[in-house]
């Protein structure tokens, strides 16, 4: 089973501040220690994550998302088509739907066939998918 793994979570699980961070650790842990799991993210889902960690946190927790997070997710690549889909979806929206990136995510997610996400982002279970 593939489960897609959004912002909200990369960043509660390095947060000790974050009002999701014990539930986001314990899904991370769980996920990682089942064999059946496979994580994936997407690159815009990284470049996004990263500047709200080095804002928030700072450069050396960046260094740890890059080095400890991201090597056990597979990262998916957002194109030209996905791109699209993503800036269509998100105008639909309208000005409080979600953002770019989680549009991107919607896309990549319906294409590689993945229902469930870790994530803490009300739009994710607003758009049909498990989190």
């Amino acid at each position: 089973m593939n489960v897609f793994v959004d912002t909200s979570a990369f960043y509660a699980v390095l947060s000790v501040t974050d009002r999701n961070y014990e539930k986001a650790v314990s899904d991370w842990n769980r996920f990682i220690d089942d064999e059946s799991v496979t994580l994936c993210t997407s690159n815009y889902v990284v470049v996004e994550s990263c500047a709200l960690i080095r804002s928030r946190l700072g450069v050396s927790a960046v260094r740890n998302f890059l080095e400890s997070l991201i090597p056990l997710t597979i990262v998916l690549w957002v194109d030209e088509k996905i791109h699209s889909a993503a800036t269509e979806a998100m105008i639909a929206h309208g000005k409080s739907g979600p953002s770019i990136v989680d549009c991107s995510s919607f896309a990549i997610m319906r294409d590689n066939g993945i229902v469930t996400a870790l994530s803490y982002d009300k739009h994710f279970s607003a758009n049909g998918f498990d989190d």
